[in-house]
């Protein structure tokens, strides 16, 4: 097959197309927090929340998904976790985007793949609310990012592999917009463009302030391009999309 020389974006959702630091992440933090303290309980382990705590953050750093620690190491379900994580009575009041977010899906060449470690029905919501479903061709959730039948979420290199070879892309052809910097490390290792989006780290309650701030100050080498919002990528793409 000859390979696809049209250039593909992978969009993040939560903190890249959003601002999922105002009110989401901290929703989702303290609803894991319960799910949690449950499952640590009914297995006679440490479950008050200082430790509840430093466990949820010790998993999220070692595997890139809480979830995946809790799976591993506690043999829960993942669509019970997943379920119970992203529970919100009022999803759409707490949602806080750009405007400006459709023009600049617009105005990027090529196709446009959503890949988001957050679960399908959390994630098809918000981009409905934000108006941007139309726009990308494939919507990659947490639960379909498998291989071999395993959960390979961000920022799994086997994923990202798998997903190039059934889009049938180069790895240079494409690019993954992220506000992680483990994700965006790992799909350069593999030859991808790299777009780090910045502006609502600061609210990440995966980083500790001090943390954001020298973070905000580094260009790190496996960064192509470094924007405070997505509204910018239009500006970079002489650096971004590689020309046939």
């Amino acid at each position: 097959m000859v390979p696809n020389t049209t250039p593909l974006w992978l969009f993040d959702l939560d903190n890249t197309l959003h601002n999922a630091s105002h009110a989401i992440f901290p929703a989702i933090n303290a609803n894991m927090n319960v799910f949690m303290e449950r499952v640590l309980k009914e297995q006679g382990l440490p479950s008050d929340q200082d430790a509840v705590n430093a466990l949820r953050q010790r998993y999220w750093r070692l595997y890139g998904a809480t979830l995946l620690g809790m799976v591993q190491h506690h043999q829960v379900l993942p669509d019970d976790f997943l379920r119970e994580a992203h529970h919100f009575d009022d999803l759409f009041d707490m949602i806080r985007a750009e405007r400006g977010l459709l023009n600049m899906l617009k105005r990027l060449p090529g196709r446009k793949i959503l890949l988001t470690n957050a679960p399908l029905r959390y994630s098809r919501d918000v981009v409905r609310h934000l108006g941007l479903h139309r726009h990308f061709d494939q919507h990659i959730s947490i639960e379909s990012m498998r291989v071999h039948r395993q959960l390979k979420p961000k920022p799994s290199r086997q994923m990202l592999r798998k997903l190039l070879a059934r889009e049938r892309v180069a790895a240079h052809r494409c690019v993954l917009v992220e506000d992680t910097p483990a994700n965006l490390k790992s799909a350069k290792e593999l030859g991808l463009r790299t777009a780090w989006v910045t502006q609502y780290l600061t609210g990440n309650p995966h980083f500790a302030s001090t943390g954001v701030r020298r973070m905000l100050t580094m260009h790190p080498s496996y960064v192509d391009v470094k924007v405070r919002s997505v509204r910018q990528l239009t500006g970079h793409l002489r650096r971004l999309v590689l020309r046939a």
